[in-house]
C-alpha cells in the first residue's frame, strides 16, 4: 500500500475542501489513488447531505448583489445561526446572489444547476454540507433589472432589502430601503396589500366589534346599529392598510412625513421592493439543549 502523506492530504484537502480527516481516510481506502479518493470523498459528502436534507432550516442569511441596473436578494438558510456565521456559508450566500443577478436563474432549480468551475452549485453546496454537516437550503430569491436605480439595506445578515426607484439622490434610495426593514410594510400602496390579508384583518376586527357588543349587553347598553358596526369594520381595516403599505407609512427619520411626501419632495418614485426576513414563516423546531447537542454528537461520528 502507498504510504498516505501530508502533502498527499494537503493536496486532496485543497481539490476538495473535505475535512483532514476524511481526506486521510479516502486517500488510506484509495490506496493512494488520489482520483479514486475524489470519488470516495464525492460519495461520502453526498451522503452526509442526504442526511442532512430532512433536517429543518430556519437558521440563515439574507445576500444581496448590485452591479449596475441589475441586482438580486436572496435567502440561504441553515439548521443553526451559529452555521450562519461560518465564513464559507456566507461566500456561498454571496455566490448565490451574485449567479442569480448576472445569470438570470428561473428558479431555484435552475440556480442549483448553474456551473461554477466544472461543478454545479448544488454540488457546492452539497459539498459544504459533508463538511459542516448541517443542512443548508436555497429557499428563495429576487431578480431585479430595471431602467432606474437599485438599493439594497441589509440588518446583519437577517433582514434584506432591495428597492427600485427612479430619482437623482441615491440616499433617499438607501433611506427607503432601511425604512423598509424597519417598518415591513407588506405592499408599496394599499391597492397591493394581499386580499387574503386584508380578509384577515377584517376578521380581528369582526371579533373585536362582538366582544365589545357581548360586554355591552352584559352591562345592558344598548347594542349600536348595523351601520355603526360597519363603519367600526371599516375604519379597522382602513386603519391597518394604512400601517402596512409603504406610502402611507410615517418615515421612520421624519415622523412629521409620510413616505409618499417625502418621495414627493425629493422627487422620487419607488416601483417595487423586496423584502426577506430569515426564516419568516418557517416552523422551527425547538428542542432541549441536551437533546440537540447529543444528536450533533451522533451525527459527526456517522
Amino acid at each position: 500500500m502507498a504510504a498516505i502523506t501530508a502533502a498527499m492530504v494537503g493536496e486532496l484537502r485543497a481539490k476538495t475542501d473535505a475535512p483532514m480527516m476524511e481526506c486521510k481516510k479516502a486517500l488510506t481506502e484509495a490506496e493512494g489513488d488520489m482520483g479514486r479518493a475524489e470519488e470516495i470523498l464525492r460519495v461520502k459528502l453526498g451522503g452526509k447531505a442526504s442526511k442532512a436534507s430532512a433536517r429543518v432550516t430556519a437558521e440563515g442569511v439574507v445576500a444581496s448583489y448590485i452591479a449596475g441596473n441589475v441586482g438580486a436578494l436572496v435567502e440561504i438558510n441553515s439548521e443553526t445561526d451559529f452555521v450562519a456565521k461560518n465564513d464559507e456559508f456566507l461566500a456561498m450566500a454571496n455566490l448565490a446572489a451574485k449567479l442569480v443577478a448576472e445569470q438570470n436563474p428561473a428558479d431555484v432549480a435552475a440556480l442549483s444547476a448553474l456551473d461554477i468551475g466544472g461543478q454545479t452549485f448544488d454540488a457546492l453546496r452539497s459539498a459544504l454540507i459533508g463538511k459542516i454537516g448541517e443542512n443548508m437550503t436555497v429557499r428563495r430569491f429576487q431578480r431585479f433589472e430595471t431602467t432606474g436605480k437599485l438599493a439594497s439595506y441589509l440588518h446583519g445578515t437577517r433582514i434584506g432589502v432591495m428597492v427600485e426607484y427612479e430619482g437623482a439622490d441615491e440616499q433617499v434610495g438607501k433611506d427607503v430601503a432601511m425604512h423598509i426593514a424597519a417598518m415591513k410594510p407588506v405592499a408599496l400602496s394599499s391597492e397591493g396589500v394581499p386580499a387574503e390579508l386584508i380578509e384577515k384583518e377584517r376578521s380581528v376586527a369582526q371579533l373585536k366589534a362582538q366582544e365589545d357588543a357581548d360586554a355591552a349587553a352584559a352591562a345592558g347598553k344598548p347594542a349600536q346599529s348595523p351601520e355603526i358596526l360597519a363603519k367600526r369594520l371599516e375604519g379597522s381595516v382602513q386603519k391597518y392598510l394604512k400601517e402596512v403599505s409603504l406610502l402611507n407609512q410615517t418615515f421612520v427619520k421624519n415622523d412629521k412625513q409620510s413616505i409618499e411626501q417625502m418621495l414627493k419632495a425629493t422627487n422620487t418614485t419607488v416601483k417595487a421592493f423586496t423584502m426577506y426576513v430569515v426564516g419568516e414563516g418557517i416552523e422551527k423546531k425547538v428542542d432541549d439543549f441536551a437533546a440537540e447537542v447529543a444528536a450533533q454528537m451522533a451525527a459527526n461520528k456517522q
